[in-house]
């Protein structure tokens, strides 16, 4: 299709994939690189195909791959087809129910599996599964079926699914008034030198990288988070902490931790896959790579799950295993802190 064709279909009769608003401090650069700064996943070369096809707009016009961005652009990107997540194919794949009634259930997640469809995953996500398995779950305000909250992919754990309209609005109400329990269990580099505290401060999209979020301390962006953390064991180099989330933010708990200098271990996104503390010896280094080969994820399991059943009213809580992954590579670095003590 060419750019002309395509024009003549009016926005109306297309389908939005994706839309950015650029910030005042934005300094003119070309859209293909400008999206490349926001979309997950996404190629160079996707990205100058589908403006070669008159899928990028500016302002309201089908512009080139060399367009200018500037402060305040509105970038839209625009297809004649539904975004594919919106296109939920059901597929049979197993489901850890830890528990099930007429309104709702709680799984836990394995480590590795998406949420939610979206960008460059549209198949094999929880929702995949949870609508072959269940029929007419009712939607959340993102027209994602069942979904009350959400973890990232590489976070394993608990999580509460609505199966009625009642429990969806019940349940939401209840992550939205901070009223339900969610317990985390990290492995974090450094050592953690207070026992137990707190970090708050505000959570928004990194400027400069837009796959991270970051900290706004004095709250000028982004929305309110809080996170209440306690030292389980410490190991050395590494620390186990429980956090405990007041709010529910994107990233929170590995932003917060990165932002008071205990970047999560094996946390690619941000940081945690390097060796952040420690020696400079070979046989140091080889072991944290074997310990990074044994949980090849950010150390995090949403470990204990708390809220008041929407029907019953009764206080439900459920407590997770730690996974494998996670256990084995506790296991490594307390046998190098005991060695360490020792020695």
């Amino acid at each position: 299709m060419d750019d002309s064709e395509n024009q003549e279909l009016s926005q109306d009769e297309l389908f939005e994939h994706y839309k950015f608003v650029a910030s005042k401090g934005q300094e003119p650069l070309r859209v293909d690189k400008f999206l490349m700064n926001f979309i997950e996943n996404a190629t160079r070369n996707k990205i100058q195909q589908a403006a070669k096809e008159g899928h990028i707009w500016v302002n309201g016009s089908i512009v080139k791959q060399n367009y200018k961005v500037k402060a305040g652009d509105e970038v839209k990107v625009l297809f004649e087809h539904p975004p594919y997540e919106f296109l939920l194919t059901p597929e049979n794949i197993p489901l850890n129910i830890v528990y099930e009634d007429d309104a709702l259930l709680v799984v836990n997640k394995p480590a590795g599996m998406v949420v939610h469809p979206g960008h460059g995953n549209y198949s094999g996500t929880l929702i995949n599964a949870l609508v072959y398995h269940f029929d007419n779950l009712p939607n959340n305000s993102s027209e994602r079926p069942g979904l009350v909250h959400r973890i990232d992919k590489d976070t394993s754990g608990l999580l509460v699914i609505a199966k009625t309209e009642t429990a969806m609005t019940h349940l939401a109400q209840q992550f939205f008034e901070k009223s339900s329990e969610r317990e985390y269990v990290a492995l974090v580099w450094g050592n953690v030198e207070e026992d137990e505290g707190s970090v708050e401060g505000h959570i928004a999209r990194n400027p400069k990288n837009r796959l991270q979020m970051m900290v706004f301390p004095d709250g000028e962006e982004g929305k309110e988070a809080v996170t209440h953390f306690k030292v389980l064991e410490r190991l050395g180099y590494v620390t186990l902490v429980s956090c405990r989330l007041e709010t529910g933010r994107t990233h929170q708990i590995r932003v917060h931790m990165k932002y008071i200098g205990h970047t999560l271990f094996n946390d690619e996104r941000y940081g945690g896959d390097k060796i952040l503390k420690g020696t400079t010896f070979t046989k140091y280094k080889q072991f944290v790579e074997n310990a990074f080969k044994i949980l090849p994820r950010q150390a995090l399991h949403a470990k204990t799950l708390g809220f008041e059943h929407p029907v019953t009213g009764e206080f439900m809580r459920f407590d997770s295993e730690l996974p494998e992954d996670m256990v084995n590579c506790i296991e490594k670095w307390r046998g190098y802190a005991k060695h360490n003590e020792s020695s």
